[in-house]
């Protein structure tokens, strides 16, 4: 096996290495340095942020409803790619049991559209 092939990825990585500690380097030097109360304040979303009670607080139901959906569907991209890799090879079966998946991720879906977890209100 010869390491000559992978001589372009280990100049990427160093060029990107590069291009990382220079810009963090580079920042304070040339970066505004004007200081104001708004500048130096907690941002959110363009709200004012409001004081949580001690213990954190509760949190509404639709938050967890949106990184259900978000984990619902990564997980059904990280099975469809390598099954449209291999669908010549895996015939009916792989399809069927593709069809399966499919329809169980529909069900989580409708769970959280009836839900109101894509309602942003």
């Amino acid at each position: 096996m010869s390491l000559s092939a992978y001589i372009p990825i280990v100049g990427l990585l160093g060029l990107a290495l590069a291009f990382a500690l220079f810009s963090v380097a580079i920042a304070p030097l040339v970066g505004p340095r004007r200081y104001n109360k708004a500048k130096l304040g907690a941002y959110e979303c363009g709200i004012e942020p409001t004081p949580q009670p001690i213990g954190g607080g509760r949190f509404p139901i639709k938050f967890y409803l949106t990184a259900m959906l978000f984990i619902v569907f990564d997980i059904e991209i990280i099975f469809l790619y390598p099954w449209a890799v291999y669908f010549n090879s895996l015939g009916v079966f792989g399809f069927v049991e593709m069809l399966l998946f499919i329809a169980t991720v529909f069900v989580a879906y409708a769970y959280v559209w009836r839900r109101g977890g894509l309602d942003w209100d």
